[in-house]
């Protein structure tokens, strides 16, 4: 087998642009399509992370989401004209070299066949970028006939050297020992991604402490040095995170750190991520925020997002156009799915991992004090104003727990969607959203009231309350809220969850009733009829013997309000499947909270402008190093 040292010496490693990797022995069997596309039947083998060998009599391709070029993203952002593809290799048969267009057809660039017998020998393809604007992959194949070919040190160059820049990692963790150290673990396995590390911070804001975990010595000695664990009261994500990036800019100096990558602590890391998204950055024409691709966790050859959006009419994030989302490679090898061969614009990225640019940091501040959510897509429509875009980089990517799998439109975290979404929306939106904001507003209640969701409007209102409040609030607000918020919520019935439906006594209606009653309204005016009846049945006194037994089972995904709203109980599953609630309709409960509602938006609406000035005014402050500086001190 070759030594995975094998002709590495013979170019400046400041040209690398991207490794050509294999899956690690600690990964499970399904990532393998995230790294070779194999027939049916063919199975390579791989003897090191930069090592495979190709059995005879085989084709095996490198079109993968984690080994093909995304040559369309390097020319769009980057200084790169060319690329060249550099392999060792030794045994028989062909290397050949292909491209894809945008619409995802295949054209052969170039190839050479391989006698190598036991000899090692070294192949280079260069490549022209400049056809890639609009989309297109650079990958290669390899064939054999009577012998094995093996495979080295595959990387794709720059045709000069990038100047090197180190990266501050900053990881934000909450009671997520194993997640957190595993990562940390993971960042000091490979030399050549330890080598561009300069820091690493986690601000650590559980109640249980990483350094209490028991390999914690094993991840601060295979950091050498580089760690720096911040234990620091709970400030969620924003905090976290903003503490990074305060560390990073305040306590190091520029050619010290020049970058900082910013990722969840509940993720699987592939390492290489850190080296192309470096070599990204460094490579960059103009300034820019370079995010991750999202892999689901769960189904880990499944792509879960490749890009994001924020909707500027609604202030809601979705798929770009084009995009393609949950699409398992294991099924559609990316040669397969015309879709994926398109370049992507997102105009903000996750921050379950993401670069900054120390430039950006810079320029654009630091992150709003939001607690949880919208801090990464505020920030990003924030750099954006100022001309700096954020890029969704494929072939760098995590493992995270997909977000379907969560109830976070329902459960606490629904209080810092909305009043997050106001103030982004207050911040950034291009228009009068007044109009905008009652229609959803007015919408969303009834939904949430129809479905005895009385918690998640309670939180909703809160959260209109305090967005209107003002902005002088925010840094207060920022220890304090997530209790307050989990305070009344305690308070409904809809939120206090048994781990089973078991646990609660039979439903008394039949299943054929409750599945002819799942069956959504098809028209508008069966839409209208279903909602009236739903209103006048909400008004009235529910059934005596519903509050203790509940009429019907229903599973997360059936909980509609064209169901829930002509009920007087039942018993609803969380997104994940781990809890069931029992949600009993409460007439007075419909009547406050419809009341509230109907106050807070019509307030909104009228303050609306009001609050716009205000929000933009304290903008400075509130992404101010200083004022986090003081939040930090304090």
């Amino acid at each position: 087998m070759a030594s995975r040292d094998a002709n590495e010496g013979e170019y400046d490693h400041n040209r690398v642009l991207q490794r050509v990797i294999l899956p690690r022995d600690s990964d499970p069997l399904d990532v393998r399509p995230l790294y070779l596309d194999e027939p049916e039947g063919t199975h390579s083998h791989v003897a090191g992370r930069r090592d495979v060998v190709v059995p005879a009599s085989a084709r095996v391709s490198f079109a993968s989401y984690f080994n093909a070029f995304p040559a369309s993203y390097w020319k769009r952002w980057t200084r790169v004209q060319h690329v060249t593809l550099h392999l060792s290799v030794r045994g028989g048969g062909r290397v050949e070299v292909y491209r894809s267009k945008p619409n995802g057809d295949i054209a052969h660039v170039t190839g050479e066949a391989v006698h190598a017998g036991d000899e090692w020998r070294t192949l280079e393809f260069r490549v022209d970028l400049a056809p890639f604007e609009d989309g297109g992959w650079v990958w290669f194949d390899v064939f054999t006939e009577d012998r094995t070919l093996e495979i080295a040190n595959a990387v794709y160059l720059a045709d000069e050297p990038l100047a090197p820049q180190k990266v501050a990692v900053g990881i934000t963790t909450f009671n997520r020992l194993d997640d957190c150290v595993a990562t940390l673990i993971a960042l000091g396995e490979d030399p050549a991604v330890l080598d561009v590390v300069g820091k690493v911070f986690v601000a650590d804001q559980g109640s249980r402490k990483i350094r209490e975990h028991e390999r914690f010595a094993e991840a601060r000695e295979a950091l050498g040095g580089r760690l720096e664990v911040i234990e620091q009261a709970n400030l969620g994500g924003a905090g976290g995170f903003t503490r990074s990036l305060y560390e990073s800019v305040e306590h190091t100096k520029p050619g010290v750190i020049d970058q900082v990558l910013l990722m969840d602590d509940d993720i699987a890391l592939e390492p290489d991520s850190v080296l192309r998204s470096n070599a990204f950055a460094r490579a960059l024409k103009k300034p820019a925020i370079i995010g991750s691709t999202m892999l689901n966790l769960q189904v880990r050859s499944r792509l879960h997002t490749n890009g994001e959006v924020v909707d500027l009419a609604s202030f809601v994030w979705r798929r770009p156009p084009g995009a393609v989302w949950d699409h398992d490679f294991a099924t559609n090898s990316l040669r397969d799915t015309r879709a994926l061969h398109k370049r992507i614009d997102a105009t903000y990225n996750g921050w379950w991992m993401c670069l900054f640019p120390r430039e950006v940091i810079e320029r654009n501040g630091l992150p709003l004090p939001l607690f949880i959510k919208c801090d990464d897509a505020e920030y990003s429509l924030r750099a954006l104003a100022k001309g700096i875009p954020t890029v969704t980089l494929p072939g760098s990517a995590v493992w995270h727990e997909p977000w379907t799998d969560k109830s976070d439109t329902k459960d606490w975290t629904v209080y810092f969607h909305l009043r997050n979404r106001l103030i982004m929306a207050a911040l950034h939106a291009p228009h009068d959203m007044r109009k905008m904001l009652l229609a959803q507003g007015a919408r969303t209640t009834a939904r949430r009231l129809l479905s005895m969701e009385y918690s998640t409007v309670a939180l909703e209102m809160k959260a209109v309350e305090d967005f209107m409040a003002g902005p002088e609030r925010l840094f207060d607000m920022l220890a304090t809220a997530l209790p307050e918020v989990q305070r009344i919520r305690k308070q409904y019935t809809d939120a206090q969850f048994q781990p089973s439906a078991g646990d609660y006594p039979p439903p008394t209606f039949d299943m054929a009733r409750a599945e002819a009653m799942l069956r959504p309204p098809a028209s508008a005016r069966k839409i209208a009829l279903r909602a009236g009846k739903a209103v006048l049945h909400n008004l009235r006194s529910p059934a005596p013997d519903t509050s203790e037994r509940p009429q019907v089972n229903i599973p997360a995904h059936g909980a509609r309000w064209f169901l829930l709203g002509n009920l007087d109980s039942a018993t609803v599953s969380n997104a994940d499947g781990s809890g069931v609630a029992f949600r009993r309709r409460d007439p007075k409960l419909f009547r406050e909270l419809s009341a509230r509602a109907a106050q807070n938006y019509r307030r909104l609406a009228t303050e609306w402008p009001r609050l716009v000035e205000q929000y933009k005014a304290a903008l400075p402050e509130l992404s101010s190093v200083e004022a986090w500086r003081k939040y930090f001190e304090s």
